[in-house]
C-alpha cells in the first residue's frame, strides 16, 4: 500500500518547482494534496492534470490570514480532513544589506516567515482533530550557513528553523510531527530567476548555473525538486514516526565544506 494512503495533504507554493514537485509525489503515494499559489493559472492546470479525485487547487496567499481559513476549510469541503501541510511557498530577493530597503525586507519576511506561522496556526487544530498529522516547513541552507547578497531570506529561513523546534515540542502531545528541511541550491525557478525570462538561452542559463554550483557543492550539481520532495515525502509518512523537531538538510554535501580545487 503506498505510504500516503488516506492521507490528505496541504501544500503551499504548488504551481511549480519543488512544491509542484511534492504535489506530485504524494499523489503518486496515495495522499489526496490541495494545491495552494498565487499562481492560479498554473497551479489550476497542475490539479487538473493530478484530477479531481486526488487534488484541489485553491488560492492562497500565505500573508493572508482569510486565505488561509478558507484554504483548510477548502481541504476539509473536498476531502474531509487535514492530515498534514507542507509549508512550501517562499520568496528570494538578492541584496546586500546595507542597500535593502525596508520594504523588501518585509516582503520577504511576510511570504517565508509569517506565511509558515500562519499555516502552522491554522493547521495545527485540523491535524489534531484528525487524529494527527504531519507539519513539513522548508527552511533553506542559508538557515545554517551564511551567504552574502540574502540577508532577509537568511534571516526568515532561520526562523522557519527555530520556529519548527518550538511547534514540535508544544505540539507533540496532540500526534503532530513538526520537521524542516534545508535545501541547498536547487533548480527551480526562484533560484535561478534567468529561467523565468522568455528572451533567455535556456541552454546557457543551464550551463550557466551548472558550472556555478560544479565550483561549490562537493556533488557537483545543484539538487532537483524531486530530490526535496522526496525527503518531505519521508517527513510526511510514517517512515519518519519518532521524528520532530529536526533540520534535514538537502544540499549534495554544500554544508560540509568546499570540494577540492578542480
Amino acid at each position: 500500500m503506498p505510504p500516503l494512503t488516506g492521507r490528505v495533504i496541504l501544500v503551499t507554493g504548488a504551481a511549480r518547482g519543488q512544491g509542484e514537485q511534492e504535489a506530485r509525489l504524494f499523489v503518486a503515494e496515495g495522499a489526496r494534496v490541495v494545491l495552494t499559489d498565487v499562481l492560479d493559472e498554473r497551479g489550476k492546470a497542475v490539479a487538473e492534470e493530478l484530477g479531481a479525485d486526488s487534488a484541489l487547487y485553491v488560492h492562497l496567499d500565505v500573508g493572508e490570514e482569510g486565505d488561509w481559513a478558507a484554504a483548510v476549510a477548502a481541504a476539509k469541503e473536498r476531502f474531509g480532513k487535514l492530515d498534514g501541510l507542507v509549508n512550501n511557498a517562499g520568496i528570494l530577493r538578492l541584496n546586500e544589506l546595507a542597500g535593502t530597503p525596508r520594504e523588501e525586507f518585509l516582503d520577504v519576511v511576510r511570504v517565508n516567515q509569517l506565511g509558515t506561522f500562519l499555516g502552522m496556526r491554522e493547521a495545527a487544530p485540523e491535524l489534531a482533530a484528525a487524529g494527527g498529522g504531519t507539519i513539513v516547513n522548508t527552511a533553506s541552507y542559508v538557515a545554517l550557513a551564511g551567504m552574502a547578497g540574502l540577508t532577509a531570506y537568511a534571516a526568515t529561513k532561520g526562523a522557519v528553523v527555530a520556529m519548527t523546534r518550538v511547534a514540535a515540542l508544544e505540539l507533540a502531545g496532540r500526534g503532530i510531527r513538526v520537521n524542516a528541511m534545508c535545501p541547498g541550491a536547487i533548480d527551480t525557478p526562484m533560484s535561478n530567476p534567468a529561467l523565468l525570462d522568455p528572451a533567455a538561452d535556456p541552454v546557457r542559463v543551464a550551463e550557466g548555473m551548472a558550472g556555478f554550483y560544479r565550483k561549490l557543492v562537493p556533488m557537483g550539481r545543484a539538487g532537483r525538486p524531486e530530490e526535496v520532495a522526496r525527503l518531505a515525502l519521508f517527513l510526511t509518512a510514517d517512515d519518519s514516526s519518532y521524528v520532530t523537531g529536526q533540520q534535514f538538510v538537502v544540499d549534495g554535501g554544500w554544508l560540509a565544506g568546499a570540494p577540492m580545487p578542480a
